[in-house]
């Protein structure tokens, strides 16, 4: 699968057209729609997050989000320029503790950990941000 990429404003509005290019790019490599819409979803948050906290919802930066494929794994790369956090840091929240106080976000990474195979950051202060997210074909 050659790499294709897509540049967004960062506004939560633009989180449509980031959805169906990965959704597009996940059926073509051959997901079934159940893994198809968990890996969207995984991509919606890491924008999400970075639209929130990076950007502190600045609607005059920009994301790119780039799709690859080889070997079996789909990878989704997201690229950002703005504030870093070290995701070492965001502990799995206690799931009962979360439903029974009824609490709303919070949950981007974990979600992201649990709807993918992988994933993975790389920080650069300064410099551009990755996260790069990835899942693995069913044998």
């Amino acid at each position: 699968m050659k790499e294709q990429r897509l540049h967004i404003e960062s506004r939560t509005e633009r989180l449509i057209a980031v959805r169906e290019f990965v959704s597009t790019a996940a059926r073509e490599f051959g997901f079934a729609d159940e893994e198809v819409s968990k890996i969207a979803l995984a991509v919606d948050e890491a924008c999400t997050n970075i639209i929130k906290h990076a950007y502190k919802f600045d609607p005059n930066r920009s994301i790119t989000v780039l799709v690859r494929g080889r070997n079996g794994a789909f990878e989704v790369a997201i690229q950002d320029k703005g504030n870093v956090f070290n995701p070492q840091q965001i502990p799995t929240p206690d799931m009962k503790e979360y439903l029974a106080h009824f609490r709303r976000g919070g949950l981007g990474v974990f979600l992201m950990r649990s709807l993918m195979d992988k994933v993975e950051y790389d920080i650069k202060p300064g410099k551009t941000n990755e996260v790069r997210l990835t899942k693995y074909l069913p044998r």
